[in-house]
Parts: C-alpha cells; sequence; structure tokens
C-alpha cells in the first residue's frame, strides 16, 4: 500500500509539472507572438480557444455531447453588440452582461437538455439551437442576414481606447487567461473529480450519492457562461455579431477543434483552436475546398491518433496534460 501511495503521489507531482510546463509555454506563446503576426488574428484564435476549452468542460470532463454550443456564442455577441451599439454601455459592462445572457440561456436550456443522456442530450441541444437561430434570424435587434456592424469597441473604464489592435490584445489575452484558469480550477477540484466520475459511471455515481444530474446542470451552465465570455469578446474584437456565430456549424467546428486537440486535455482545446483557425486563415484562397481539408485532416486525426494532438503528446510523456 505504501509503494502504491507513493507512486500515486509522485504520478500526481508529475501532472502537476508538466501542466505547469504547458501553461508557461501557452503564456510565452500568446505574450510574444504579436511582434510578428497580426494580433487580430490571434485575438480571435484565443476567443475560439476559449470557446473549445469551455465545450470541452462539458464534452471531456463531463461525458455530455452537445451539439448546440453555438447558440451560447451567438447570443452573448449579439448581446455584447447590441449593449455596446445601440445602448452605448463600456466594453467591460458589455461582456459581463452579454456573458450573463449565455449563462441565463445555459440554465433554461440546460433544465432541459440534462434529462436525456447520450444521443438523445445531443439531439435536443441541436434542436434548441436551431430555435434559437432562426429566432435571431427573425428578431428584429440582430439584422437579420447582415448582423449587427460597426460596433463601437468604446474605453474600458472609460480611460483606455480599444480602438486600435494594440490596446484590444491585452484585454482579450486577460480574459482568455482568466477563463482558462476558471476551467482549470473547476477540474483540478472535487466538483471536476465528480464530473469525470460521472463521465466514467454515472450510475455508481449515483448510488454514491452524489445528485447527477445538479452536477451535470452546472457543468453545464459553466461550460455555457464561458462560451459566452468568448462570444461576447469576440463581438468587440470584429466590431461584428451575425448569424455564422450561432448557426449549427459553428457547433460542429468546436466539435472538431476539440477532437483534433485532445478531449478530455486542459491544452488541447487551445491547440485544436489555433490549427483550425490558422487552416481557416492561410487557406482562405481555396474558397470552400477548406472544408473539404479539416474533414481529411480530422479523419486522418481519428484514424491515426485518437487522443488529438496534446492528448497523444501526454501518452508519450505518461502524464496527461
Amino acid at each position: 500500500m505504501t509503494g502504491d501511495s507513493t507512486s500515486l503521489a509522485a504520478g500526481a507531482s508529475g501532472d502537476t509539472r508538466y501542466q505547469r510546463i504547458a501553461f508557461a509555454l501557452m503564456l510565452a506563446i500568446f505574450a510574444l507572438l504579436p511582434l510578428v503576426v497580426y494580433p487580430v488574428f490571434l485575438m480571435k484564435v484565443m476567443c475560439f480557444a476559449l470557446f473549445a476549452c469551455a465545450f470541452n468542460l462539458l464534452i471531456g470532463f463531463g461525458g455530455l455531447l452537445s451539439f448546440g454550443h453555438a447558440m451560447f456564442l451567438g447570443t452573448a455577441g449579439y448581446a455584447s453588440a447590441h449593449a455596446a451599439k445601440v445602448w452605448g454601455i463600456g466594453p467591460e459592462l458589455a461582456i459581463v452582461f452579454a456573458t450573463g445572457c449565455a449563462a441565463l440561456l445555459g440554465l433554461a436550456t440546460g433544465l432541459l437538455a440534462i434529462r436525456r443522456q447520450g444521443i438523445y442530450f445531443a439531439m435536443i441541444t441541436l434542436a434548441l439551437a436551431q430555435m434559437v437561430y432562426f429566432f435571431y434570424l427573425q428578431a428584429p435587434f440582430t439584422g437579420g442576414e447582415d448582423g449587427i456592424q460597426a460596433v463601437p469597441r468604446g474605453r474600458l473604464f472609460g480611460l483606455v481606447d480599444l480602438g486600435s489592435a494594440g490596446t484590444m490584445y491585452p484585454l482579450v489575452f486577460v480574459i482568455f487567461v482568466g477563463g482558462f484558469l476558471v476551467i482549470w480550477r473547476a477540474v483540478n477540484s472535487p466538483f471536476g473529480q465528480i464530473l469525470k466520475a460521472i463521465r466514467e459511471n454515472e450510475a455508481r455515481a449515483t448510488s454514491l450519492g452524489y445528485d447527477v444530474d445538479r452536477y451535470k446542470l452546472l457543468a453545464y451552465v459553466l461550460s455555457a457562461t464561458l462560451s459566452g465570455l468568448a462570444g461576447a469578446t469576440k463581438a468587440l474584437v470584429f466590431q461584428l455579431a451575425s448569424l455564422t456565430d450561432v448557426y449549427w456549424t459553428m457547433s460542429g467546428e468546436v466539435v472538431l477543434m476539440t477532437l483534433l486537440g485532445g478531449m478530455g486535455t486542459l491544452f488541447g482545446p487551445v491547440v485544436g483552436a489555433a490549427i483550425i483557425i490558422t487552416m481557416q486563415n492561410y487557406l482562405a484562397q481555396i474558397g470552400a475546398w477548406v472544408t473539404v481539408v479539416q474533414g481529411a485532416i480530422f479523419v486522418v486525426c481519428v484514424m491515426a491518433f485518437r487522443r488529438g494532438v496534446v492528448g497523444e503528446i501526454a501518452h508519450w510523456l505518461r502524464k496527461p496534460l
């Protein structure tokens, strides 16, 4: 028993060490890359990386596959854009308001969705997302197919003008790191351990006395909230909120990002989002063929390394990141 305990302690220490190294590397990359890479592109990567991390919290650690997560990204985008442009409130309040809207939508839809499991849960989330999409298509305040354009970034706390990419980048960086740390803390807390137990064997978790539905709802709402934070930030970065962010294909993209990077890993969704956004940006000249390339990469990923990029690296190191 003593030997087993020592081995487990050493394994936990190794996990923490590799996680800290990966976190420091991620911070260094996003802090230094603006010197050589277009900042707006990096801000897009960080927004989608946060979105993918939020989605991974639900599927990778909770075992709940949602096909409707775009509704949270898009809802927050519309709320943030409308609040900033029509109401004229500051960017910090617009982001908080939009994130709260996503959280409320997550609570409302989660109360319905968690009543079912597996493919039924996935289909319910897809149906709810499509309802939200058609609502935004018809609602007068969204601008229909044109969306909400020319959204002002405003002044942060009334002091810092966010009009330039140089001043906007630090805000997006702080939001991304803050959201990532919330997920890291949640995963490594007792709450995260219970989520993993539910993912592995829900019936056993129930038999141990845990209120499974309550934990799944909490994970769903937290995931929706962080997805909304990503959507609200993205709307201010691009000064646009459109139907693209709430369409079902966006829900498919975040699934691809998560699986490509490594489902159930902390840093996998960040890597997956970076790969997908880079492909979309630098292969834009081939038009619709980008989707074909993405599909081919997904097939190769599933066939060759099912754990994803980070998952394979972690398996090679024998220390899960």
